[in-house]
């Protein structure tokens, strides 16, 4: 882990926030549209999905959003969400590209576990994409097991969990 990088909550309406969510948001959105229909996100549509999606269920008491600054400048994202007394669910990983290889994402992760403990949870849970290799590279790197679906997303094509034992 590098010194260069700090994780702490923030609040979901923060710019540091909104502009990750944002970057977030198109590189998923954008890489499963030129997957399957060699295309970029419509204009329209990606404001009207980042517009629709505030991350209010990231919010205390029943969640957390987490920011990573890497020298001190906003570098990626993660957030927790409790799905029951038990359970919550990781979501919005996520570095700028090129920032990537520098430790963040594990950071982030882990900081993420903590958030989840500190809300409860003795689970945590993800779904992510096919596409998305480097995401199911780094959960299975951290200790999470690839899972029967906990949820019905229409683009979750692979479902993980790990025991949040302290």
């Amino acid at each position: 882990m590098s010194s260069n990088w700090t994780v702490a909550p923030e609040p979901v309406g923060a710019p540091a926030a909104a502009a990750l969510w944002r970057a977030y948001y198109t590189e998923v959105s954008d890489r499963w549209y030129l997957l399957h229909e060699g295309r970029r996100t419509d204009p329209v549509e990606l404001e009207r999905e980042i517009t629709a999606r505030t991350g209010t269920e990231l919010t205390p008491p029943t969640g957390q959003l987490l920011i990573a600054r890497y020298d001190g400048e906003p570098a990626g994202s993660a957030g927790v969400r409790l799905l029951d007394t038990d359970t919550a669910e990781l979501t919005r990983v996520f570095v700028y590209e090129e920032l990537r290889g520098r430790g963040g994402a594990p950071l982030l992760v882990r900081a993420a576990e903590d958030a989840a403990r500190a809300l409860g949870a003795r689970h945590l849970v993800l779904d992510t994409r096919g596409d998305l290799v480097e995401a199911r590279s780094l959960y299975a790197r951290l200790g999470y097991t690839e899972t029967e679906p906990h949820n019905d997303d229409q683009y979750a094509e692979h479902w993980f969990r790990k025991d949040l034992l302290n």
